[in-house]
């Protein structure tokens, strides 16, 4: 019985305690020197919040950084495995390109029939084939002159991989464009040829152009925000200009 009562008074002065711990510090909240004090505390733990924000967007973009090394480590890894297998694979004799001429004698000719002269075989000249207007990467200086503000976390890497992926929705788009109407064509490639007759205008007449269509339909990218980021890059290094109309962004290549 004395044991519970021992246990029931230290439990009372415990919270008799914490009280007078809590009124002793409302009481020190009331003072202006302490005041100005906690106010200092206050900003600064809002300084080192912001400073560990910005260590874990450092971090994330060192983790992303050493992810795209690695791959790259790996991709030289096999190119080098390739070298190394043509190197040891080299045939001792490569076969040579022969000519082969047929002299004749004038002498074995009679001189009293005529020489004929057989016409020689005229090919028909190659058609020509049109070349398809690709955007050229962005260079190392000119990524140090995008503002950081505009390109933010983006790597020179990443902007030339977009450029790339463009450059294969251009090809792919006007090697169907540049087909004869008459060939044959798929049920797709005929749609994609009409869509892509139907978003021309007097203002792209000549010019190589895509639309977010074209991206979705022939590469792996995301029409997300950071892609349209990119894009406001790559009209300040002036790789592409816009042509609006119709509800429709058209990027031409510049």
């Amino acid at each position: 019985m004395a044991s519970d009562l021992e246990q029931i008074c230290s439990h009372i002065n415990e919270k008799i305690g914490n009280i007078k711990k809590s009124l002793s510090l409302r009481n020190c909240g009331q003072e202006p020197i302490l005041k100005t004090m906690l106010k200092k505390i206050g900003d600064e733990i809002i300084v080192v919040n912001e400073l560990l924000n910005k260590l874990e967007l450092e971090i994330q973009y060192q983790e992303e950084t050493n992810s795209l090394l690695k791959e790259l480590c790996a991709s030289l890894e096999e190119d080098y495995k390739d070298v190394e297998h043509l190197k040891e694979n080299i045939p001792p004799h490569l076969p040579q390109v022969t000519v082969t001429q047929n002299f004749v004698n004038v002498s074995d000719l009679d001189s009293e029939e005529p020489v004929k002269v057989e016409p020689a075989c005229t090919k028909r000249p190659p058609k020509e084939q049109r070349n398809i207007k690709e955007m050229p990467f962005i260079t190392s200086d000119e990524f140090s002159g995008i503002p950081a503000y505009m390109k933010s976390r983006l790597t020179y890497c990443q902007i030339n991989d977009v450029i790339k992926e463009i450059n294969k929705a251009v090809l792919s788009k006007y090697k169907i464009l540049h087909q004869p109407k008459k060939s044959v064509m798929s049920s797709v490639a005929r749609n994609l040829y009409h869509r892509f007759i139907d978003e021309e205008t007097k203002d792209t007449k000549g010019h190589y152009f895509i639309v977010e269509a074209d991206i979705k339909e022939f590469t792996t990218l995301k029409v997300d925000k950071r892609f349209h980021v990119i894009l406001n890059i790559l009209r300040h290094c002036r790789r592409l200009s816009e042509v609006r109309g119709g509800g429709l962004t058209r990027y031409v290549i510049t």
